[in-house]
């Protein structure tokens, strides 16, 4: 099947219009159209290889939405028409013990990424979302239940997923105390998700800014972590902490937040952060943790609850062409809270 996509060549260079072939539908392949594709942090980073992991050229997304177009003899789960969704893998070994458990993304093989990610079976690279068509395995396939939008579904399937996941690991639910750092794609994500199971939520900022922000996506508080008395009356005041930002940053300052045994999770930031004060953790019995996407069950999960609630991301629709200008906004920190492509204007440029 051949497709046109967007792709990058290099590190240093922008992404441009690239033809491919996508494989031969095998048994139990679903093939699809791609309606909508998420812009991530991730796919810039790859783009760049940041984390020295990238196979050029590369065809970065991983937050899709599409339109079944055909099925493998052997799929039973869809059929043509259906709308689907894939987010950050398309495969793993379906045998070892996390992967029974339904932890795909933790599977002691490794998952097979949705792009610069090596097919099991061909060896072939996988190429992601910025494309017209995609065909995935079955298992892989996620379930748009209706009612869900199309146009705004597309980041649940990385910086929802993201953030759902340690909220349901760690039995988020009324009566929980969550604090939020960082308010971008992934954290205006942990607000609404947590709010959504019944949380009492708590944005942390370095300043006033975006306290009406918070406050419209559903935050019952809002904390300066700036300013040293306020952080001092909060401490001890929370069960969880969700820490979105993407840098390397010190996390001294929010550890006392914690009450006794509870848990700061990094979601944001992949790589080193500050030197940690040990202190604060041993007298609270307190932790810090990180946490990746979700597995295939509990990403399904998320959909079908935002369904239910009517938790959509913020977004901001673009053109395929404009990619670039999103990468160079998404570096200033210049979105409002999520770039989705809408990827019928890949067909329309290229005729």
């Amino acid at each position: 099947m051949k497709t046109i996509a967007y792709a990058s060549h290099s590190p240093d260079s922008p992404l441009v219009p690239y033809s491919f072939e996508r494989r031969e539908l095998r048994d139990n392949d679903v093939a699809m159209e791609v309606l909508y594709c998420g812009v991530c942090h991730s796919d810039m980073h790859m783009s760049h290889n940041d984390w020295g992991m990238t196979v050029y050229p590369v065809v970065p997304g991983h937050e899709i939405i599409g339109r079944v177009t055909a099925v493998g003899s052997k799929v039973t789960r869809y059929k043509t028409g259906d709308a689907v969704a894939v987010g950050c893998m398309v495969d793993s070994c379906m045998e070892c013990d996390q992967c029974h458990h339904g932890e795909e993304q933790l599977c002691r093989e490794g998952m097979t990424m949705t792009y610069s990610s090596l097919d099991r079976i061909d060896h072939t690279v996988t190429q992601g979302g910025y494309s017209k068509y995609l065909v995935v395995r079955e298992e892989f396939v996620l379930r748009v239940p209706d009612g869900l939008d199309l146009s705004r579904a597309a980041p649940l399937l990385c910086a929802g997923i993201t953030t759902y996941s340690p909220l349901r690991t760690w039995d988020v639910g009324p009566g929980s105390r969550v604090g939020v750092i960082g308010m971008g794609g992934l954290g205006h994500m942990a607000i609404k998700l947590a709010v959504g199971l019944g949380a009492e939520v708590t944005v942390l900022s370095r300043s006033e800014g975006k306290r009406a922000d918070a406050m419209e996506l559903g935050a019952d508080k809002f904390l300066i972590s700036s300013d040293a008395s306020a952080m001092d009356k909060a401490q001890s005041s929370f069960d969880l902490i969700i820490d979105t930002v993407p840098v390397k940053h010190d996390l001294n300052p929010y550890i006392p937040l914690l009450d006794i045994d509870g848990t700061l999770v990094i979601v944001g930031q992949v790589g080193p952060v500050a030197e940690v004060n040990t202190a604060p953790l041993l007298f609270g019995r307190r932790r810090i943790a990180a946490s990746p996407i979700g597995g295939i069950r509990e990403t399904q999960e998320l959909l079908d609850f935002c369904a239910r609630k009517n938790i959509l991301p913020e977004c901001e629709i673009i053109r395929m062409d404009e990619i670039n200008t999103a990468f160079e906004r998404m570096e200033r920190s210049d979105v409002h809270y999520r770039f989705v492509i809408d990827m019928a204007t890949l067909e329309t440029e290229k005729k």
